[in-house]
């Protein structure tokens, strides 16, 4: 990092909090803190909605799933549209014409409190553990990267989010969404040009994506049925759209940024606008770590990604030798590539259809023992440093970043991860503390108290949950992949409060103890189905966690439906 570097990325962040707290000055009512004044025309909720489920996960995470899975995580997103079709219909107008705070507010009307409570509890949880992570996922990268500590880098983070969002609420959520999607979509447009510019000279777009497409990077939808697969296009179309109804459609975080709105219509756009950018955006992004991918068929890549681990692996007595000579065979293996790729794009050039099945077949083969090797460089660096992390998927990413970029660029995207991490933290602290507020404290510890009592709890609500989130933050270790990490901890949730809704939207002859119970026997039923699949032994519930989402919210249902059936025989 350059001293321009530094500039950037700090006046960045400056500016986004002064901007934050400097627009919701004064802000002195429960509404404008928890509801942003209902002000908010479309495009700032689309942008606002955008902005809550971009964290520095999306950033961090998706081209380096891009460069060691191929495209095919976008099929994730495919359902999105529909389900922002289905809550715009369906369960906006139930919460406009309840004048709400929170989702888990209709559920007391429609059932019971005890309903109510249980839902909000669940969110509360599964938000809360979502919000460790999403301030956690940049910290790793800065503190590896930078060689902050990582409890510093976390505070840094935390305490920046804290700042705005209890100085000013949602409204302060709302206005420096903008800001940050201008830097994250800037940011990544510049990174996805200079990717392609980076390639040899001679290599053009049309050439990367030759070699892309036949080393299986550009592998964007997959037809075929399997519930273990966890990113197919049924996966996206079931799973994900059970996953995105309950994000989008209970979970307050995002419910709190379209109830915001002017008016239903405004809101109802404002989801609309999210349903039709988020697909192109994640493709973006995900394109650019298949371009990564193909830099590195022409430059050679490192064995692993994170450079700290490497240097303590190559300093180890017992096992840096080891480690050598596979960096060593590695480099072998690129330079055997690196003549194939050359064969291969002359082959697309002429047009050879012949050599160029050969070439990609003996390409692929190569490209084989690489990513074998690879696992075995891992392998070694867990047996000479258990306690470090030998997952790299999160690294490579801004570990190109780091090695290619000009000065600036390294800092604007550096800034880029902030942002994300700040936009959607931010969104979780104020939900969260608006839950509490709503849910907890003014529904049954003190009903009667002025709007100051309450505006004043909100924050320090906020601010609590803040602290909390810093100190899970410290707690955690690298998940196979970050993301992913994200969207289980949802799976494990979300269908079941999504459940609940879906009762008390289309099945009026279920009442509360029915659905109170169908929903903790569920809870504990996918739960336990998870730990059956991690452990390999779930027989015919063998699924993707994506499958979770379908599996819960349908089984909430029907045993709602048993159970009142049983109860009335």
């Amino acid at each position: 990092m350059t001293g321009i570097d530094w500039i950037v990325l700090f006046g960045t962040l400056i500016f986004i909090v002064a901007y934050g707290i400097w627009k919701t000055r004064g802000e002195q009512t429960v509404d404008g803190y928890l509801r942003g004044g209902n002000d908010s025309k479309w495009w700032v909720i689309g942008l606002s909605i955008m902005a809550t489920q971009a964290s520095a996960i999306t950033f961090l995470s998706t081209p380096g799933q891009a460069y060691t899975d191929g495209m095919r995580f976008v099929q994730f997103y495919f359902g999105l549209p529909v389900a922002m079709i289905i809550i715009s219909i369906f369960f906006l107008p139930l919460y406009y014409k309840a004048k709400i705070y929170t989702a888990y507010e209709y559920l007391e009307s429609r059932f019971d409190l005890k309903t109510r409570m249980l839902a909000a509890f669940i969110f509360l949880v599964q938000r809360g553990l979502a919000a460790g992570i999403t301030i956690y996922a940049p910290s790793i990268i800065l503190s590896a990267l930078l060689g902050w500590p990582l409890q510093v880098t976390t505070i840094v983070i935390g305490v920046l989010v804290i700042l705005y969002t209890v100085s000013g609420g949602t409204k302060a959520v709302t206005q420096t969404q903008k800001q940050q999607m201008a830097v994250m979509m800037g940011g990544m447009i510049v990174a996805g040009v200079l990717v392609i510019m980076s390639l040899p000279d001679g290599v053009g777009f049309k050439d990367a994506m030759h070699v892309a497409g036949k080393m299986g990077k550009l592998n964007i939808v997959n037809f075929e049925f399997d519930l273990e697969d966890r990113y197919s296009f049924w996966s996206g179309m079931t799973g994900a759209v059970f996953l995105f109804l309950s994000y989008f459609g209970t979970d307050q975080s995002q419910v709190q940024r379209y109830l915001s709105g002017r008016t239903l219509k405004e809101s109802r756009m404002g989801l609309m606008m999210n349903g039709l950018l988020k697909v192109p955006m994640q493709f973006v992004i995900l394109f650019i770590g298949a371009m990564v991918f193909v830099y590195y068929q022409y430059n050679q890549p490192p064995i692993f990604f994170n450079e700290n681990v490497r240097q303590e692996v190559l300093m180890n007595e017992e096992y840096g030798d080891d480690f050598r000579q596979m960096e060593s065979d590695y480099q072998g293996l690129f330079d055997e590539k690196l003549e194939l790729v050359k064969e291969l794009n002359e082959a697309v050039d002429v047009k050879n259809e012949i050599l160029i099945e050969t070439t990609q077949h003996e390409l692929n083969r190569i490209q084989g023992e690489s990513d074998a090797l690879r696992a075995e460089a891992k392998g070694l660096i867990e047996q000479a440093l258990p306690e470090r992390e030998s997952n790299d998927k999160d690294y490579i990413f801004m570990n190109f970043v780091m090695n290619t970029m000009p000065m600036g660029v390294v800092g604007l995207l550096f800034a880029v991860i902030f942002s994300a991490a700040m936009s959607s933290t931010s969104s979780e602290l104020n939900a969260l503390g608006s839950t509490t507020t709503i849910d907890f404290y003014k529904r049954t510890i003190n009903q009667g108290a002025d709007e100051a009592t309450y505006l004043r709890n909100s924050k320090l609500f906020t601010l609590a949950w803040g602290v909390l989130a810093i100190i899970f933050a410290s707690t955690l270790s690298l998940f196979d992949n970050l993301i992913q990490a994200v969207n289980l901890i949802g799976s494990l949730f979300y269908p079941i409060v999504l459940g609940i809704f879906v009762v008390a939207f289309f099945f009026k002859s279920i009442k509360s103890n029915a659905v109170f119970i169908a929903a903790i026997i569920s809870q504990a039923v996918v739960i336990g189905v998870h730990y059956l699949n991690v452990k390999e032994i779930a027989g015919p519930l063998t699924m993707g966690f994506l499958w979770y989402n379908a599996f819960g919210c349908i089984l909430v249902v029907l045993l709602s439906f048993l159970i009142r059936m049983f109860r009335n025989s």
